[in-house]
């Protein structure tokens, strides 16, 4: 049984999953209190599913971009418990989680997270020959000005957006954005992705992974 931890931003989201089905899944907003309200949440979505600790067999973790302090809270913990316990982590980029809810299509897709002063994270996926998303080499920090006048070709958006910015993209014709519904990550997603991983062997080192951060001149605020 796989935990996954998604802590990138004020969403945070945590799941059960073990490669047939989805055990539990917990998802919130959490206005960076992530320090408090982390472990307890776990531990309550352990109790409501009648699992233990003791059955996890893998972790993973969503590596940002993000809030510097929410990934670094995930992070720490899911390091901790996968040096304590001697478990498998997989480390997940954040904006990875967002594509991997979309149905591939034949279009350009553009991942969203909120970076600060009125700042986009911007990552962009392309759909692979086995029907798979696949990212562009390079994230984007940008206003939501920049994004719209970067939009070249149809390019379905989705993420975290702001009432004013939603708007200013419908205005768009060669976008077409996702509902909130399917802007949310979902931590069950990041499990699926990791669990992959896991199935393969390919586990990340615990003791040296890192959060992805994005910086232009200064960091990013949370």
């Amino acid at each position: 049984m796989l935990l996954a931890v998604d802590t990138s931003t004020t969403q945070v989201g945590i799941a059960l999953y073990d490669g047939t089905q989805v055990i539990g899944e917990s998802s919130w907003h959490g206005k960076l209190r992530h320090t408090t309200s982390l472990a307890p949440e776990i531990d309550a979505l352990l109790k409501r599913t009648n699992r233990k600790i003791n059955e996890l067999t893998a972790l993973g973790v969503a590596l940002g971009p993000g809030s510097f302090t929410s990934l670094r809270v995930g992070l720490a913990l899911m390091k901790g418990l996968a040096l304590a316990r001697h478990l498998p982590l997989i480390g997940i980029p954040t904006l990875d989680i967002l594509a991997a809810a979309q149905p591939a299509r034949d279009l350009r897709l553009a991942c969203l997270l909120q970076a600060g002063r009125g700042r986009l994270a911007v990552g962009c996926y392309n759909t692979s020959p086995n029907g798979i998303w696949e990212p562009e080499e390079n994230l984007s920090v940008m206003r939501i000005d920049e994004l719209v006048e970067s939009i070249k070709t149809p390019t379905i958006i989705c993420g975290e957006l702001s009432a004013d910015e939603r708007e200013n993209l419908t205005k768009v014709d060669l976008v077409e954005l996702c509902s909130p519904a399917r802007s949310s990550r979902r931590p069950a997603c990041l499990a699926e992705l990791a669990w992959k991983r896991y199935q393969a062997q390919d586990a990340d080192d615990a003791a040296s992974l890192s959060p992805i951060y994005l910086q232009v001149g200064a960091a990013i605020p949370s």
